[in-house]
């Protein structure tokens, strides 16, 4: 195959459907903030989460069926991601329904762990590869937050969502710092058998 073309130009590629849903998805990140602490419109904020959790299994899914994978997309979609882990727990801990010591442990792991990215680098990785309990985590965390929310109401059926709602984000917690441990057994492993890289 010529240089520069076929896998290297599907690389390239920018304006994919899989990448303009990412980009709606960090929209609605503006969208999510501007609910819960202007509008103070729950319901709407749940909707917003919701739609967001379901286009980031879409975009994944149509970039797989269009075949329409990208570079861009690889970064962007877990940057995205990041994005939302910081700033959904935030938003609970102003409003009062998630306490900080639990927002400030999810926050840590992830600022930890951006500190060790300097080390990858010196060995010519990017990023770790992906563990699984550390997307089952971030899902966990993810469904947990939007329950916690349907779990404002005064109702008997608002206040059995948010018992399954702690029930996820405890166990979400645990997987994710679990994964923590884990990432941190693969940084060791590459700083004791990868060389540094020239200028890393």
């Amino acid at each position: 195959m010529p240089a520069g073309s076929g896998t290297d130009r599907t690389q390239d590629r920018v304006l994919t459907v899989p990448n303009v849903i990412s980009l709606a998805r960090l929209g609605l990140i503006g969208v999510f903030l501007y609910l819960m602490l202007v509008a103070r419109a729950d319901g709407p904020a749940v909707a917003t989460l919701m739609l967001s959790g379901a286009s980031d299994w879409v975009d994944g899914k149509l970039a797989r069926l269009l075949d329409q994978s990208s570079a861009l997309g690889a970064l962007l979609d877990p940057a995205i991601d990041r994005l939302y882990m910081v700033a959904i727990p935030i938003v609970f801990g102003v409003r009062g329904m998630v306490p900080w010591w639990i927002i400030g442990t999810l926050l840590a792991r992830d600022v930890l762990l951006a500190a060790v990215l300097p080390v990858l680098r010196s060995r010519g990785l990017i990023a770790l590869p992906v563990i699984y309990i550390g997307k089952a985590g971030t899902f966990a965390l993810m469904s947990a937050f939007p329950l916690i929310l349907l779990g404002q109401w005064d109702a008997l059926w608002s206040r059995v969502v948010l018992s399954v709602g702690w029930a996820f984000l405890i166990w979400g917690l645990g997987m994710y710092l679990w994964a923590f441990v884990l990432y941190l057994i693969q940084v060791r492993l590459v700083v004791r058998t990868m060389p540094k890289v020239p200028g890393g």
